[in-house]
């Protein structure tokens, strides 16, 4: 991996370079992308079918497009069942986690009559996307589905691609049974996509859709936006160890590089302030890289988005944490619960060496769904909040309103809306 000295042009040259993978910056894509959404919304299943076969070479119709449950009773034969017991296992831990976020409506009163408050209301029905194609992703159903049922939510409907046989992943299809998928449709890229925002014959329109995807589905997901609410438009994984010179070079490498094997695009950073660390990194790394799987997309990404930051103090690696905003943030240093407090930046902080990227991806129990390419400077992780909406609680009685109806009529008056000032007053004329 390459080192470079960090300062301020590094810093900034990097950041832009880490940017340029966010699907916002994909224009050429997005022409392509709309008119795929175009046409499901106006020609709905007939588009889906056809599009599924032109990219998937999958012959689905309405026939056969919802996974049946003889379909998902295949697939638990078919599941290594030492998988299964990991994937409840790690469902007992995503469970515990988000039922911690859950929140309760809420209500204040005073004597004078007054009641204002807060309800919480779960969505009714949500979409999940789940992607194929490079990898499976069981631990994303987990991910995606356990929030909006800890949530409330009335019907979760999934969709994911399926392979030229019609067939969907058998892992996939249990992890979404366990934790508690209503239907499964086989339908993936942007037209999943549309198909949730507008609803065709065969698959519901839902309220708000998650899940990440490829560039084509975040263009997707960001066209649709206002006709449903969604999740983020996420971009490519990204990893930044924060180390010093306690830190095992060997530990980092393996860190860095569980990033680096999602795809060509994912960003993989080392920010330390020992030059022995980087160095001995870096040798680390070469060495991973000859025994490992998917060598060729590791290497393109650290080609492209890989870096060992060198910082002259451990504040201004801090600092360019900060700046960064890294999706998965690793903290290997001598004091990592104090540097922890610094961080101001981060979809995920794993403190200390026993504590990996990949731990948080399959079994801890907090979200692995983060925010990417910066946007961590302002969104969280995937959570029960997502998926439950708050309205505002107002009562007042006429006592209440009479002590207060002047100060509004005066407030309403200064903003020249006459009507707002006299839907008050008309309360308290002489009858």
């Amino acid at each position: 991996m390459r080192i470079v000295k960090l300062n301020e042009e590094a810093r900034k040259n990097i950041q832009e370079n880490i940017l340029k993978r966010s699907p916002v910056r994909y224009t050429e894509q997005e022409s392509a992308v709309k008119e795929i959404i175009d046409r499901v919304k106006y020609e709905g299943d007939t588009a889906v079918f056809e599009y599924t076969k032109r990219f998937d070479g999958a012959v689905i119709n309405a026939g056969n497009i919802l996974v049946t449950e003889e379909e998902i009773a295949s697939a638990y034969k078919a599941v290594d069942p030492k998988l299964l017991d990991v994937i409840r296992k790690a469902l007992v831990n995503i469970r515990s986690f988000h039922e911690k976020q859950l929140q309760n409506s809420w209500f204040t009163t005073t004597e004078q009559g007054t009641i204002l408050g807060q309800k919480i209301t779960p969505l009714e029905r949500v979409g999940v996307y789940v992607p194929g194609g490079k990898a499976v992703y069981p631990s994303s159903v987990l991910m995606n589905v356990v929030p909006a049922k800890t949530a409330g939510v009335r019907e979760i409907c999934m969709a994911t691609p399926c392979s030229r046989d019609g067939a969907v992943n058998p892992s996939v299809l249990v992890a979404a049974k366990e934790a508690g998928a209503d239907k499964i449709f086989k339908a993936g890229g942007a037209q999943a996509i549309a198909a949730f925002a507008f609803g065709t014959e065969s698959i519901p329109k839902v309220d708000k859709i998650v899940g990440p995807g490829n560039i084509f589905v975040a263009l997707a997901k960001k066209a649709v936006y206002g006709n449903v609410s969604i999740d983020s438009v996420a971009g490519p994984s990204e990893i930044l160890v924060l180390a010093d010179e306690t830190a095992d070079p060997r530990y980092v490498a393996a860190d860095l590089l569980s990033q680096a094997e999602h795809d060509e695009l994912a960003s993989a950073v080392l920010i330390t302030t020992s030059r022995d660390l980087a160095e001995k990194v870096s040798d680390e790394v070469d060495g991973f890289l000859s025994k490992l799987d998917r060598k060729e997309i590791m290497e393109k990404s650290l080609d492209n988005f890989g870096y060992i930051l060198l910082a002259d103090d451990m504040q201004e690696a801090i600092d360019a944490a900060n700046a960064v905003a890294s999706e998965h943030l690793e903290i290997m240093t001598k004091d990592p619960f104090q540097i922890m407090t610094k961080i101001r930046n981060a979809g995920a902080i794993f403190i200390g060496e026993y504590s990996s990227e990949p731990l948080g991806d399959y079994f801890a129990g907090p979200n692995h769904i983060l925010p990417t390419n910066g946007t961590a400077r302002f969104f969280s992780p995937l959570s029960v909040d997502d998926f439950v909406k708050k309205s505002s609680i107002i009562h007042y009685s006429r006592e209440a309103l009479e002590s207060i109806h002047r100060d509004i009529e005066q407030f309403a008056k200064c903003e020249g809306l006459t009507a707002h000032a006299n839907s008050i007053a008309v309360r308290f004329e002489d009858k």
